[in-house]
């Protein structure tokens, strides 16, 4: 088994977010869990016999608070959990839910499946990108939005669809997405 090394769990005041941003944290930096964080993989630990049978709960615990797991919180996870840095990315990188770089507010998920796709969800996908001004994984400038398509999301009886905040919308089409953007705080 390879050998932890624990970081400095610190983090420079200048980096620390406000509340409802996400920090803004240098690769070279290292952060604290939260006592919170701790709280909730220390319960997710206390339910698996191996730590690493806990990693998915932890990883999600981290980008429920900071909204999305950079290598500082990798780290710091890893010490914390006992659990390899390079272990808890090969989690985090297999799940796409999981995000290993900042997101918006509110990440656009429309389905790219086949049977979206032959519905007209290429068109949706092309409206929302030409609308937020932005393509594939990436995020708008106000960091509102970012757009990262999925394959089949398991709704074909009504297609084309989208799932954003934990909403999935269904029957889209070009003339949908302006309300629906305004609906999940567009300014455009």
């Amino acid at each position: 088994m390879p050998q932890l090394i624990t970081p400095d769990l610190h983090i420079k005041p200048e980096h620390k977010s406000k509340p409802g941003q996400h920090p803004i944290i240098p690769t070279n930096e290292t952060v604290e869990l939260s006592e919170s964080e701790i709280k909730q993989i220390d319960d997710a630990l206390h339910h698996v016999p191996f730590p690493s049978g806990a990693s998915i709960d932890a990883l999600k615990i981290i980008q429920q608070h900071r909204g999305w797991v950079s290598d500082a919180c990798l780290k710091a996870l890893s010490a914390h959990m006992k659990v390899s840095t390079a272990d808890l990315d090969g989690v985090a990188t297999f799940y796409n839910l999981i995000f290993r770089q900042p997101v918006g507010k509110v990440v656009l998920h429309p389905c790219d499946g086949i049977s979206c796709d032959l519905m007209g969800g290429k068109k949706v996908r092309k409206c929302l990108s030409k609308k937020l001004g932005i393509g594939d994984g990436q995020t708008t400038k106000d960091n509102q939005f970012t757009l990262i398509p999925l394959p089949c999301l398991g709704a074909c009886d009504k297609a084309p669809v989208m799932i954003a905040s934990e909403k999935l919308f269904e029957l889209m089409d070009e003339n949908s997405v302006p309300d629906i953007l305004e609906e999940l705080g567009a300014k455009k």
